[in-house]
């Protein structure tokens, strides 16, 4: 690391043990992105689940230590998993989530519901 920005790290070089533990059908390792600080700590994580046949990505999970938060990091985690996705033929890409966190990296609502539930 040369302390430029942010290190990305493929998930295909942890340990199988620990990638066992996260072993999911559909998982593509190299759509899982792990930010390292400069001391080799992991500091930030974004998972990215890519359907080919709808090109369409899901950003999730986003997670960053709280000593690192406010510095980028998951925002370059975010960038970089599309970036990967892109160049694997994603169009789109969806969160589950409201939070600031992604309007302030450029997403925006896409649909909205609200749920009636009878009153007991």
């Amino acid at each position: 690391m040369n302390g430029d920005g942010p290190y990305y790290l493929c998930w295909e070089k942890h340990s199988e043990e620990y990638k066992n533990e996260l072993n999911r059908p559909n998982v593509d390792f190299s759509l899982k992105i792990s930010v390292a600080a400069p001391n080799g700590d992991y500091v930030s994580h974004c998972g990215m689940w890519y359907d080919k046949k709808s090109k369409s990505v899901l950003v999730e999970p986003v997670a960053t230590e709280p000593a690192y938060r406010k510095m980028g990091l998951g925002k370059a985690a975010v960038l970089e998993g599309i970036k990967r996705c892109g160049e694997l033929g994603a169009i789109r890409a969806f969160v589950g989530s409201s939070q600031q966190f992604y309007y302030n990296i450029g997403f925006k609502p896409y649909v909205t519901s609200t749920w009636w539930k009878e009153k007991q």
